[in-house]
């Protein structure tokens, strides 16, 4: 009877133990588990709109995103604390490389192109801009409104971006000053360390947005889809706390050789400062993480993309159906 009762008490445990296991094991599945994903904070209001859309599509799913600097978000990717981001740039080689030793397939997707948007305050008439004059600003060569026109009422520039090594930051450096140091006016609104799961939290593009329309000297370096019109259907506005300046590639910008950074113009590169926005997983074995990036790259994602004044990797189309006319 003792060693009866002894089995019986070591099958309770092992019962016990299988169950806990059970209990803690995650569901992950492409519609179902729990998932971070580290986003550039400068798509924050579009990526945040695709997690709530995936959410409601699948409710036994939790997509966290984490916004913050595209520096910090590829630093927590190649940390392996997630295993999808999204950003401007794809994977270098030795990245590459890293996460292939970690025997995982990394995958990098084109999701979007963006518009860089030059955004000034309301009571700043100059709204044109040409590309060799924006240089000039960034590099501190032309330090005040009036160096571009004699006729402004404004002082000194006071140039923001969203945080020192933003992918506008980058961009800014790389493709229109050609590597040039950026100038001592130049000042970001937030430190690089600043991450936030919290939209409602003021973020680094949404205080620059805030600068500018309270400092008349301003100009502002943000993503298009912080001040995309979310009341205009047709995506041809933009919120109305700010001006947003045309820009042209040519020696002197007019109403006529200068484009805002609206959707048609980005993918006809008519508007100068785009660039392409990426999702790289490196987790391609059909659980969350694949199934949002799926999504994210499918119909229902780019039509959010579209929706944000953004031109999608994959444009939604539209079957219609035409019946011929019958004759007698």
């Amino acid at each position: 009877m003792k060693n009866l009762g002894l089995f019986f008490l070591i099958l309770l445990i092992a019962m016990s133990s299988c169950a806990d296991r059970r209990n803690i094991t995650r569901t992950d599945t492409t519609t179902s588990g729990i998932a971070e994903i580290a986003v550039d904070e400068c798509f924050a209001p579009i990526i945040q709109e695709q997690v709530d859309v995936f959410g409601a599509m699948n409710n036994e799913a939790l997509i966290i995103p984490i916004f913050t600097s595209e520096n910090e978000a590829f630093n927590m990717f190649m940390n392996d604390s997630l295993r999808v981001i999204i950003a401007t740039r794809r994977l270098t080689p030795n990245e590459t490389q890293i996460i292939k030793e970690r025997n995982q397939v990394p995958r990098t997707q084109k999701l979007a192109i963006d518009g860089i948007a030059l955004i000034v305050n309301k009571a700043n008439a100059d709204t044109l801009i040409t590309v060799s004059d924006l240089k000039r600003i960034m590099t501190g060569e032309v330090k005040s409104w009036k160096e571009l026109n004699p006729n402004s009422k404004l002082g000194d520039i006071s140039v923001v971006f969203d945080s020192p090594n933003s992918s506008t930051v980058r961009f800014i450096k790389d493709s229109i000053c050609g590597g040039q140091a950026l100038g001592e006016n130049i000042k970001a609104r937030s430190a690089d360390s600043v991450k936030t799961t919290n939209l409602s939290d003021r973020t680094p593009n949404q205080q620059v947005i805030d600068y500018v329309a309270a400092v008349p000297d301003a100009i502002g370096v943000i993503g298009v889809n912080w001040i995309s019109n979310p009341s205009d259907p047709k995506n041809l506005s933009f919120i109305n706390s700010i001006n947003v300046m045309s820009v042209s590639t040519e020696d002197k910008a007019t109403a006529e050789n200068s484009f805002k950074p609206f959707a048609a113009y980005l993918v006809l590169k008519k508007y100068p400062l785009t660039r392409d926005i990426f999702i790289i997983i490196s987790d391609v074995k059909g659980g969350l993480p694949s199934g949002f990036v799926n999504f994210a790259a499918g119909e229902r994602g780019q039509r959010i993309i579209l929706k944000a004044g953004l031109y999608p990797a994959n444009v939604p189309t539209r079957l219609v159906r035409a019946n011929p006319t019958l004759k007698d």
